[in-house]
């Protein structure tokens, strides 16, 4: 008689603290499962995702709104660029994208390969920086994907440290889970390999001092590693992984071709953690108090306060604040001891802070990527614009565009790349994609009159004085725009956003009266967005 087979019992987890806050753990699983359906879920799937009830997910998704962190859209909640301003506060904190993606970067354009930098998150590994290659078959992960140590080349690496807990912790998750359908990053495993497997990986990865995986995520994908070692203590930092494809390297060629020049890379990283200044701290976040307390009033029972508080806590952290006390995260926030408390009481319990005892500290973990980074670390700056030009374009009742430059010299052109159209019988329809020129634009003169130590610059220095580009009639009979620059986090102008209507509707004077104050208000929040998504990742313009 055959023996009878029982599913594996789930990992219990640990018990909520008596301190907690629920209602920012309740705020934590939304986020968290905003960010597995890809960033946008409707409040009924969010009320049946997370078991919450329905007036609750409204209430919580009211205050993430009023936070800027998500977009109420219809029916839909949609996270929103802002809310990466959490997971930056981590890798900021942590600092190893700034001081080690350009080297990353440069190995990428050398070997024409996929190149990532991995941590550590228990049992598992997130990425913390991407620097992929443009062809039909390239990586797909994207920063903050958790994906479980076992199936990848940097897990065996990390798992040669880990102690006899984190063992124990591991395999009670694969008795729990052994194909991995909890890491929606990768396909379910069909055929789990046995425990002893990985362990014999992980041991000689500690001998070696790299590790491969031989298409262990799915057919067809290889990728070589190297950990990243800490100067002051010796201990795994992070791993620099080389990912291609078996069209274009087998495993063995990684090994033979590519790792020599990977561990050259990783020799210079090294150098780069050991020479590093200590971080001068950032300005931490201000007047949050204030503004949470006036939130409240205004919107009543709709905005949790402790929520809002909590999340505010996180963003306490960033470069130079990698560490904190108690104190430290009362006085930044300007929180009472006691809510701040209590709020990183209950972080720990969620996994994204950690407390050092010894030093009476606190930090954040990588799991702090899992509210909402994933998904909105591929964003573009047209996505990023589209919400704001629909509400300019309600707001004053005239159409709206974004435009970028692309191309230079006296036939420079610019691009439509986004647009919200006016409801009027009579408006402006200048499609997505549309070059024009960038001298006969409003779009266009305020982004050449930016450049410096260009020609066009001298043409329209009124333009950059005056911040503005008011075109009248001069394009087309009776056409006026109006259009400001948008500014990325070195105050460049990358893009320009305006206002065209026909000019029997407003005079100019009304136009720079009127419409540029709401222009400049779309502006700013778009810039916000473009910032806080463009702090660790690349924002495509186009």
């Amino acid at each position: 008689m055959p023996a009878e087979t029982t599913t594996p019992p789930p990992v219990p987890e640990a018990a909520v603290p008596a301190e907690a806050v629920a209602p920012l753990i309740r705020g934590v699983r939304v986020l968290r499962e905003l960010t597995e359906a890809g960033g946008t879920l409707s409040l009924s799937g969010l009320e049946r995702a997370t078991g919450l009830a329905r007036s609750t997910v409204d209430r919580i998704t009211s205050t993430l709104a009023r936070m800027g962190y998500v977009r109420l859209d219809g029916r839909d909640a949609v996270t929103t660029p802002r809310l990466m301003e959490l997971g930056n506060a981590y890798l900021a904190a942590l600092r190893l994208p700034a001081l080690l993606s350009p080297r990353a970067d440069a190995l990428a354009d050398e070997l024409d390969e996929s190149v990532s930098l991995a941590v550590a998150d228990r049992d598992g590994i997130r990425f913390i920086h991407q620097a992929t290659r443009r062809r039909a078959m390239s990586l797909s992960f994207r920063i903050g994907d958790l994906l479980p140590a076992e199936r990848t080349a940097p897990g065996p690496l990390f798992a040669s440290e880990w102690t006899d807990e984190n063992w124990r912790a591991w395999r009670e998750r694969r008795a729990a889970d052994p194909v991995n359908r909890g890491f929606s990053a990768v396909p379910p495993r069909e055929l789990p390999f046995p425990d002893s497997e990985f362990e014999a990986r992980a041991a000689q990865a500690g001998r070696d001092g790299w590790a491969l995986d031989d298409q262990l995520i799915e057919p067809g994908l290889v990728a070589v590693s190297v950990p990243v070692r800490d100067p002051r203590t010796g201990r795994i930092a992070c791993v620099a992984n080389v990912v291609s494809h078996t069209s274009r390297h087998t495993a063995a060629d990684l090994r033979d071709t590519l790792l020599p020049r990977l561990r050259a890379t990783v020799a210079e990283m090294e150098r780069e953690l050991a020479a590093a200044p200590d971080p001068d701290p950032g300005p931490p976040p201000s007047g949050s108090a204030a503004w949470i307390g006036a939130s409240k009033h205004e919107l009543g029972r709709e905005f949790i306060e402790s929520l809002a508080r909590g999340l505010t806590v996180l963003t306490a952290f960033g470069e130079g604040r990698a560490a904190l006390t108690l104190t430290d995260v009362a006085r930044a926030t300007g929180l009472a001891r006691a809510t701040a408390r209590r709020a990183l009481i209950t972080y720990e319990h969620l996994g994204l802070v950690r407390g050092q005892p010894e030093s009476r500290t606190f930090g954040l973990t990588p799991r702090v990527l899992s509210l909402g980074f994933p998904p909105l670390s591929r964003t573009s700056l047209p996505r990023i614009a589209a919400p704001h030009l629909a509400d300019l374009s309600a707001r004053v009742g005239e159409s709206t565009a974004l435009a970028v430059l692309v191309s230079s010299g006296p036939t420079a052109e610019i691009q439509y790349t986004a647009r919200a159209v006016s409801p009027r019988i009579m408006g402006v329809d200048i499609r997505v994609g549309t070059r024009l020129s960038a001298a006969a634009t409003s779009l266009g003169r305020v982004l050449l009159s930016d450049p410096e130590d260009s020609a066009a610059s001298a043409d329209f220095a009124h333009v950059r004085t005056q911040g503005y580009a008011l075109l009248d009639e001069a394009w087309e009979d009776g056409l006026r725009t109006l259009a400001v620059p948008l500014r990325d986090r070195t105050g460049r102008a990358v893009a320009a956003v305006n206002v065209a209507l026909h000019a029997a509707g407003r005079t100019a004077e009304e136009c720079v009266a009127e419409i540029l104050p709401e222009l400049r208000l779309t502006a700013s929040r778009i810039e916000q967005e473009l910032h806080a998504a463009g702090h660790f990742t690349r924002v495509p313009l186009l």
